[in-house]
């Protein structure tokens, strides 16, 4: 049997698993809260996170992991970053050496600074396959059957290969890319940036403002990738480029509504507590901090999204400090 297991059942767990319903005889997928399972069950539909989409018959929600991931070819991790390590702890009993590991979730752990992939491996008791699905996407347009295309990257060409093949289709386009370390961070990084962009539309200023702050903060994000071993080059793609333009512009983005609130001047507690959805780029942008800090990397505008979340500076001062830098070239 050709069945797929994705492991967190919010809005972008969901919009995969009816995404990729056509291409597998079964997908399970699994929900955390054992509520949340039992509502999709019922009403074929997830109504706290993807409202209005109903669930492809072949499609099973469950909460229990061993159930879910019982002959599952391939596991597709889509938990929230700062959980992600849970989870396959959770798993670890029904995990096996012959399963592949898709993640596509999009963050840095704080502490540690590991990326997805990283957990991943760092937590299988057996060498794990592991490819990363990340790109210009947003969960209701994937769901609603809107053409998009994305990156499939891995170290191992033959497991990146196979993900594409499993994957693509009519409405969903995969290029394979052996840049793993980009284009991980690339996804991560962009929800930062996105933030000082929501900051930029909630303060009234203009396009002339974004578009610059997009371009200096796509240099940073290719600044970082690089020290950390990512090629200059994946930045300029799907999961780079594509994906920060995106959620920079985007009305659906979580991260850049985060900023327009914080430009609003709304407490990020309040604004975090408003919704259940989870905006990866506040915890990325402390793990991102961090990891500059460790790389010796300078990210201004990662240190300032920083000083308006951890340390509640202005969010008009931050955009200040950024136009009163000294001069540099570009």
């Amino acid at each position: 049997m050709n069945a797929l297991a994705i492991l967190g059942a919010g809005s972008w767990g969901t919009a995969l698993a009816i995404a990729l319903a056509p291409r597998f005889d079964t997908i399970r997928l699994w929900a955390h809260d054992p509520g949340l399972a039992d509502q999709i069950r019922a009403s074929r539909e997830n109504t706290p996170y993807l409202p209005g989409f109903l669930l492809p018959p072949n499609v099973e929600p469950l909460e229990d992991l061993g159930h879910t991931l019982d002959n599952a070819s391939i596991v597709l991790l889509v938990a929230p970053s700062q959980h992600l390590r849970a989870v396959l702890r959770r798993a670890l009993p029904h995990l096996h050496a012959g399963m592949r590991f898709v993640s596509a979730t999009k963050g840095i752990e704080t502490g540690t600074l590991d990326r997805m992939s990283e957990i991943i491996r760092a937590e299988c008791p057996f060498p794990a396959r592991v490819a990363t699905l990340s790109g210009p996407t947003f969960a209701r347009e994937i769901a609603n059957g809107e053409p998009a295309a994305v990156v499939i990257a891995s170290p191992d060409d033959q497991l990146a290969c196979c993900v594409q093949s499993a994957f693509s289709g009519p409405c969903l386009r995969l290029y394979t890319n052996g840049d793993q370390i980009g284009v991980e961070l690339g996804g991560a990084l962009k929800n930062v940036i996105a933030i000082g962009a929501g900051i930029v539309q909630g303060l009234g200023l203009g396009n002339n403002t974004i578009a610059a702050l997009i371009t200096r903060g796509l240099a940073e994000i290719t600044r970082l990738s690089g020290a950390a071993g990512g090629e200059a080059k994946t930045l300029a793609g799907l999961a780079g480029l594509g994906d920060l333009v995106l959620t920079c512009t985007g009305d659906l983005s979580r991260n850049r509504r985060v900023g327009i609130e914080l430009g609003k001047g709304h407490a990020l507690t309040d604004i975090l507590a408003s919704t259940k959805m989870v905006a990866e780029g506040v915890e990325t942008t402390y793990a991102a901090a961090d990891l500059a800090a460790k790389l010796g990397v300078e990210m201004p505008i990662v240190s300032q999204m920083h000083a308006v979340l951890r340390e509640g500076k202005p969010p008009r001062d931050a955009i200040r400090y950024l136009m009163d830098r000294q001069l540099r070239s570009e």
